[in-house]
């Protein structure tokens, strides 16, 4: 396993992360268990959750469940001081945790007490902020996006407030770093130079989507995180799953997988996704590689990257998605991969 040194912080994380969003939904707490003791096994040192997970479906009546799940394997294990663990605050308008409210100083705080209690543990080692107040282009909004109702002023008042609540749960010994999640680099570079202007927490990472099939992060944002030592922490690089080659266009998905729970799997089926799923498919093919696995290493192979989150449902998918770090891209599928993204470069 590579680990990598996280933004200007003292974390070295694997370069998988294992994801956690189904861990009270389509995974039991054993099971969840059992994915951790396995990651830990062969290296992975990385957990990401959230407090409103699990997803699959999302509900009020499991939000925070996920974080359970890991806080009995805490309890149960010991093994706290092996894993790093990252959990995020809901933003505005998630009406399943705190009826929607923003994120405030006191969202924040309640949010994290609770999540330490969830998880039965002292301090988060990265806490996130799930996605800025005044709005994201990310989940499809991008074609639709339109930031001129934004306030500056009270955009970066808010950060101020924020990163000052950070700061304070960072004295008290309750988290160790901060990153973001579901933002731009117009939004990053402001919360980057407010906290170098009041000697504040830094942005360690931005947790966006990416995978062969999303590559909004590939201009502006790689340009930031490359400049400024901001990990992108990926998310969905497998896109739902589509890119392990399990769903077709016209053929029934498995029981029980996300699709057969969210049948549009975010707005991610469109008929311009196909075609990108079968050029894919056709270089893992022709070369003899997984796709799963090729997906997976390609991601890991992007310079700006911090870590790459993946999930699984079974203990054989966990274990194909640990494979892709021994699979090493040659230049000729490298190629292969960039002439296929210039054919079908959005494809949602």
């Amino acid at each position: 396993m590579i680990y990598k040194q996280l933004g200007r912080t003292d974390l070295n994380v694997s370069l998988l992360c294992l994801g956690s969003m189904t861990w009270g939904t389509q995974n039991t707490a054993a099971e969840g268990h059992a994915q951790i003791d396995m990651a830990l096994d062969h290296g992975i040192n990385f957990i990401d959750t959230a407090e409103m997970y699990p997803t699959n479906p999302l509900s009020k009546e499991t939000q925070g469940d996920t974080e359970r799940v890991i806080g009995q394997w805490v309890e149960k294990s010991g093994r706290r001081d092996e894993v790093i663990i990252a959990t995020k605050v809901s933003g505005e308008g998630y009406m399943n945790v705190r009826d929607g409210a923003p994120i405030s100083p006191a969202t924040i705080r309640t949010a994290l007490e609770t999540s330490l209690r969830s998880m039965r543990t002292d301090y988060v080692d990265l806490y996130q902020l799930h996605w800025p107040n005044r709005g994201s282009y990310m989940f499809r909004k991008n074609w639709h996006y339109d930031p001129t109702g934004q306030d500056r002023a009270a955009t970066l008042a808010h950060m101020q407030e924020v990163l000052d609540c950070l700061e304070t749960l960072r004295g008290e010994g309750k988290i160790r770093h901060v990153g973001l999640s579901n933002e731009s680099a117009w939004g990053t570079a402001q919360w980057l130079r407010l906290a170098e202007d009041g000697a504040l927490p830094r942005m360690a990472s931005i947790q966006n989507e990416y995978s062969l099939l999303c590559r909004l992060f590939d201009t502006d944002l790689a340009e930031l995180a490359h400049n400024e030592d901001v990990g992108l922490l990926a998310f969905s690089p497998l896109a739902c799953g589509l890119l392990t080659g399990k769903y077709q266009a016209d053929t029934p998905p498995p029981q029980g997988s996300r699709k057969s729970i969210t049948s549009d799997l975010g707005g991610r089926i469109t008929p311009r996704l196909w075609p990108a799923i079968d050029a894919y498919a056709g270089i893992a093919a022709e070369f003899g590689i997984d796709m799963t696995q090729m997906a997976l290493a390609w991601a890991m192979r992007r310079p700006f990257m911090g870590s790459v989150i993946f999930g699984a449902t079974t203990l054989d998918q966990l274990a194909t998605a640990i494979g892709s770090a021994e699979l090493e891209l040659s230049d000729e599928i490298m190629a292969r991969i960039d002439a296929a993204h210039k054919d079908h470069p959005m494809p949602y």
